[in-house]
């Protein structure tokens, strides 16, 4: 199910500068979330397994499936939302899981996704929104009107942010040491950046949903890009600083004014 990938030139100096022990590997099967039975059969291949629970209290009602299975005493790794690369902290040490969707994709882009999530694993943060969000998640769910796969989306997203106000500094600054990837970080966010030049409209008409918009606005901040109203507001410094609690903030404010 898993094999080694070897990282050279600049992916590997990444590794060295931001997870030095990280173990990178290709896997043969796409996933959401892997079968505990396949998930630990990482255990032969690190140093350790540290599976993550949380308290039941931490979930609100009518949550995914996934994310029972997550906060739960099954050993859980991958979630909806993770895309072609993923990473955890269960295992010791960090483990990088690089799926085969991102087979024929160009080979700049997986090397932008791979230092992405280098550089989150080396973060002294979660690996998944319900660490962040902790015991105010039902504060989030109870901020909007959205149902639940909806309002796992939007929780993705806002921690996507969070983690992009922590890494877009990393990756402006690549441009003299790692100028290949600072390309490809330059590169996807100017791709990105037309789909987000109306998307307050598509989200005002209908055309949107909010959560879907919410993905890609978010996205946009590891970037450094213009966000639309009412996503520019998460690319602050308060957000940086104050965290889950601001971005529950944020919904509460954003919704009462949708309702208006």
């Amino acid at each position: 199910m898993f094999e080694p990938r070897s990282l050279t030139g600049e992916l590997a100096g990444i590794r060295n500068e931001h997870a030095s022990e990280a173990l990178v590997l290709d896997c043969e099967r796409d996933f959401e979330t892997l079968d505990p039975a396949v998930a630990e059969s990482l255990g032969p291949l690190v140093d350790g397994l540290d599976p993550i629970t949380y308290p039941d209290g931490w979930l609100p009602p009518d949550v995914p499936d996934a994310l029972h299975r997550y906060a739960g005493d099954e050993f859980t790794i991958g979630m909806p939302g993770d895309g072609g690369v993923a990473w955890t902290a269960q295992t010791t040490p960090p483990t990088i899981l690089v799926k085969p969707r991102l087979r024929g994709s160009p080979d700049a882009f997986v090397d932008f996704l791979l230092a992405d999530a280098l550089v989150e694993a080396g973060l002294d943060f979660p690996e998944h929104f319900l660490g962040f969000f902790g015991s105010t998640y039902p504060d989030l769910a109870a901020a909007t009107p959205l149902g639940p796969a909806d309002t796992y989306q939007l929780a993705a997203a806002l921690y996507d942010a969070f983690l992009g106000l922590h890494t877009c500094e990393t990756f402006a600054a690549w441009h003299d040491e790692y100028p290949g990837l600072h390309d490809a970080w330059t590169d996807a966010g100017e791709r990105l950046e037309p789909r987000l030049a109306d998307l307050s409209n598509e989200v005002a008409t209908g055309d949107t949903a909010f959560a879907a918009a919410a993905e890609l606005a978010c996205s946009g901040v590891k970037h450094d890009l213009d966000l639309p109203t009412p996503f520019g507001a998460l690319d602050t410094r308060a957000y940086r600083e104050y965290g889950a609690e601001y971005a529950i903030e944020w919904a509460t404010k954003t919704f009462e004014k949708l309702d208006e």
